[in-house]
């Protein structure tokens, strides 16, 4: 058992899946950051073109 826990120890494999992971959330973090300050701004872009686009007449 004391063998299994030294080689446990030595073993960094587990350590670089976490470091990945941390860098992965991080990400993912910073982009629903940026989606969430800029989704109003797209919104109100697609409501203006939804808006033009309905005052122009149907084709004959």
């Amino acid at each position: 058992m004391l063998r299994f826990f030294r080689k446990l120890r030595k073993c960094e494999s587990g350590a670089t899946a976490i470091e990945y992971g941390l860098i992965a959330g991080l990400i993912s973090v910073v982009i629903i950051g940026v989606v969430q300050l800029t989704g109003n701004e797209l919104v109100e872009v697609f409501t203006r073109i939804s808006d033009a686009l309905q005052s122009v007449p149907p084709a004959p």
